[in-house]
């Protein structure tokens, strides 16, 4: 027998000692009750919650040491709707047979079937997957206890790859309202220093796909705050059958935020949609266990126009780095595609910086900035400011009611804006700066008007009461000029239009804060003839945005009867002949309305 033959032999035989002395090791070590009994333990100290396995715990030491577990559940928060925030059909463990004989557990495969995660926010803010509360009220183990959880807590830490499959997560917000996500297949299969990631999942009933490569994710985990480690990425991300290219990595130094560097290329993409959320949870994929039925809370009826709900800007990773995207076509629900869409976003910390934000629309163009601090507040911070040139009102709606016939529509807009808060209502209940908006010549279908929503539609009521007697109105101009000061939009005589039968001047106020409307609108007839409804500084508007009221404006009235000598009709509510007067001076609202540009924008002119 020649040298290398021994050789050989030896080292297979070695090889299988090896081999038998770790399954003798796991077997003679390692009980289903007590491992069961370590694990809730461990579960317990590190998250305060309960973790039961209901259905069998298995071992199997051959080709490998396998655990097993079915019905598994992780409890709740105690305020959440749900007694469990957490349950699993099955879960299947490869341990690493060479580390039990230095008395190390470590993980070389997971599987994980039948997940169905309940992720909750209560009215004020607490979410159900913090449990650093909980963890701080849990009684501490024994020292034997502590001694076994803390070795395994540092020892399972490698992975070689983790697979989910029939997975269902549910978000539901402070309203009640939920969001589903239904995973039908999760892998991430490490090779070196390489892990392969492919992702099929549902979200809203838009189908996504997540594939390609990216360093190691287990070593990122275990070296996250111990050591300087790297994440490259190179995946692709497909949604509705149009991709887009994620490139670029990820740095972490010890006790420092992660450092990202990304680029998102795409020559076409959807903007996802977010339609409201069934009151019946989605069922399951085939295979995985029947999905129980979430009922969803009846959202009552908010008094604001801008909603109060949170916006979870706390949900936003804190990071250092820029993020660079670039989409060619990005379209949008019912509206005609943004092209050629241009930014940066620079993070630093608690700040989301975008100095520039560019796209197109037809032939409209955008320029906009937008900054977002103290993101790790109760009050962030938002400034924006930014010009639109070119846009069509023709184009922006083509999509959305092929039947309201608007053509035309030359619009110009410039606005300068910060204002903090956490939702929509706080953010212009705190805004300050001005916004300016200008149209020209556009001719719109009734209908497209009734559909503008109830505020626009009772103004335009109110401008002039006589329009739904025609099919058609052409806008010659109008321009709003809206300076805000804490929520607070004063209007003075800086809101006009100009059609082909009226010239229309609004003045007031509009209470951002309480969102009441406070409007006298002046109406007055080109032709210097009335039709006894739509008379100059008759009509006010009150009430609020989301519930707005068109009436009579008495001043006017009694101001305008005196001036022409006339009196009172039909209980005062029109005055014949007002318009009469007209006749002798011409207004231009849109050019006493407007300021100049560069005012708002710098460059808008």
């Amino acid at each position: 027998m020649n040298k290398s033959v021994k050789i050989i032999i030896t080292a297979l035989g070695a090889a299988v000692l090896l081999l038998g002395l770790g399954a003798w090791y796991a077997a003679s070590t390692v009980d289903p009750v007590q491992l069961t009994k370590l694990l809730s333990s461990s579960v317990k100290t590190a998250t305060g919650r309960d973790l039961k396995i209901s259905g069998p715990v298995s071992l199997s030491f051959f080709p490998g040491i396998s655990v097993s577990a079915e019905r598994l559940s992780l409890s709740n928060a105690s305020w959440a709707s749900d007694p469990e925030m957490l349950t699993l059909k099955r879960i299947e463990l490869d341990i690493k047979t060479l580390p039990l004989l230095s008395k190390r557990i470590e993980i070389g495969n997971v599987k994980l079937a039948g997940l169905d995660l309940l992720l909750q926010k209560n009215a004020s803010g607490k979410a159900n997957w913090d449990m650093s509360a909980e963890t701080s009220n849990t009684a501490p183990v024994s020292s034997l206890d502590n001694s076994e959880t803390t070795s395994v807590g540092d020892n399972l830490i490698s992975m070689e790859s983790v697979s989910i499959a029939d997975a269902r997560i549910q978000y539901r917000d402070p309203s009640g309202s939920i969001s589903s996500y239904l995973i039908k297949r999760l892998s991430l299969s490490e090779s070196g220093d390489k892990t392969a990631v492919s992702l099929n999942m549902q979200f809203q009933d838009q189908a996504l796909d997540l594939s390609g490569k990216t360093g190691s994710v287990s070593r990122l985990l275990k070296h996250w705050d111990v050591s300087s480690t790297q994440l490259p990425l190179d995946l692709n991300l497909t949604m509705n059958d149009k991709s887009m290219t994620i490139k670029g990595e990820i740095n972490k130094s010890p006790k420092t935020m992660p450092i990202v560097n990304l680029t998102l290329n795409a020559k076409a993409f959807d903007w996802p949609t977010t339609g409201s959320a069934s009151n019946a949870a989605p069922q399951a994929v085939t295979g995985a266990k029947p999905a129980p039925v979430v009922r969803q809370a009846q959202k009552s009826q908010s008094k604001y126009l801008f909603s109060n709900e949170s916006i979870p800007f706390d949900a936003l990773p804190q990071a250092k780095g820029k993020i660079v995207i670039s989409i060619a076509e990005l379209a949008l629900p019912k509206r005609k595609p943004i092209e050629n869409l241009q930014t940066t976003l620079q993070l630093d910390g608690s700040v989301i910086d975008i100095p520039h934000l560019t796209f197109q629309i037809g032939k409209g163009s955008a320029d906009l900035q937008i900054n977002l601090s103290q993101l790790n507040t109760v009050n962030p911070i938002l400034t924006a400011r930014g010009v639109t040139k070119d846009f069509m009102l023709e184009s922006l709606f083509a999509r959305v009611d092929p039947s309201s016939k608007v053509s035309g529509g030359s619009m110009k807009l410039a606005f300068d804006v910060k204002s903090s808060g956490n939702s929509l209502h706080q953010l212009a209940s705190n805004s300050n700066g001005k916004i300016q908006l200008s149209i020209k010549q556009a001719h719109m279908g009734t209908n497209f008007l009734n559909d503008a929503g109830d505020f626009v539609v009772t103004l335009l009521d109110s401008m002039n009461p006589m329009r739904k007697k025609t099919s058609e109105t052409t806008l010659e101009c109008a321009v709003a000029y809206l300076p805000i000061n804490n929520g607070q939009i004063n209007i003075a005589k800086t809101v006009g239009a100009e059609t082909d039968r009226l010239n229309v001047v609004l003045a007031g106020s509009i209470n951002l804060k309480t969102e009441a409307v406070n409007l006298t609108i002046d109406p007055q007839e080109k032709s210097g003839l009335t039709t006894g409804l739509d008379l100059a500084g008759l009509v006010k508007m009150g009430g609020t945005l989301s519930n707005p009221k068109a009436g009579i404006n008495q001043a006017g009235v009694v101001n305008s009867a005196v001036s022409i000598g006339l009196g009172f009709l039909t209980g005062g509510a029109s005055i014949l002949a007002e318009n009469a007067r007209s006749m002798s001076s011409k207004s231009n609202p849109c050019r006493d309305a407007l300021h100049p540009w560069s005012d708002i924008y710098p460059g808008a002119e």
